[in-house]
């Protein structure tokens, strides 16, 4: 059933975000694909950039304020949107794999992932969202990824959890729209990080991948796929999924 069309509309497309003069925030900033994430905000011009992790002392990069918060800790989200309540630009970066299988994995670490990638992202969003429409609108940029889209043995913790947070993604931006936030998902596959470090096929160039997202909220994109990996998969959705499973046990990927 979809709601009454008469009391909630969709509002007109969200333009993009300059990245020159913006406040920025991002979350799980103290390595891997956060902290490229970071230098690139201050070498394109933030006027300020938050760098927030569990351990903010573990933030060395120059320039950033640093803040601690943790996704999963409920008070620590609250204390950070207090502290950062000139935000204009949310990087939900951060996330967690801890390569389980739903159905022989112990389910503490199954959980683990949907409350890191999925309800840690909530939380952070509904925690700064008051704050964007107070600066503007702003933008958000929610790091996801191509396994939103695909299965694959020994990561379907991870897949369900991103899948979750994909849907969310779509969810906040039409819930946010009317207040002027552009919402962009950015996918990816694996990228040359600690994160992907038990990974041994192909890994991309994190750079890249902080630019491309960067560069899709400053065009006003609400999805961006940084590598042809994603792109793929994206595009296999509208198939066969058995065709998509067929390469990924061939070594496609």
């Amino acid at each position: 059933m979809t709601p009454n069309t008469e009391s909630r509309r969709f509002a007109a497309p969200v333009s993009g975000l300059r990245i020159e003069g913006t406040v920025a925030l991002v979350t799980g900033a103290n390595r891997g694909l956060g902290r490229h994430f970071v230098r690139q905000l201050l070498d394109r011009g933030a006027a300020r950039v938050y760098a927030t992790a569990r351990r903010p002392e573990t933030i060395d990069l120059p320039g950033t304020v640093p803040l601690r918060l943790d996704v999963t800790d409920d008070e620590t989200v609250r204390a950070a949107a207090a502290a950062a309540d000139d935000v204009t630009l949310l990087v939900n970066n951060a996330g967690v794999s801890n390569f389980t299988d739903l159905v022989t994995s112990d389910l503490a670490a199954v959980r683990a992932e949907m409350e890191t990638n999925f309800w840690g992202t909530l939380a952070v969003v509904r925690a700064f969202a008051p704050v964007l429409a107070a600066g503007g609108g702003g933008a958000m940029l929610n790091v996801l990824s191509a396994q939103s889209w695909h299965a694959y043995p020994g990561t379907n913790g991870y897949h369900a959890a991103k899948a979750a947070q994909w849907a969310l993604t779509n969810g906040v931006r039409t819930e946010l729209d009317n207040q002027g936030t552009l919402v962009t998902g950015l996918h990816l596959g694996a990228v040359d990080t600690d994160f992907s470090a038990a990974y041994n096929g192909p890994k991309g160039d994190p750079a890249v991948v902080a630019g491309a997202g960067l560069d899709g909220v400053e065009a006003g994109s609400v999805e961006v796929l940084a590598d042809d990996w994603s792109a793929h998969v994206k595009a296999s959705l509208a198939g066969d999924p058995r065709r998509i499973y067929d390469e990924i046990r061939a070594g496609v990927v």
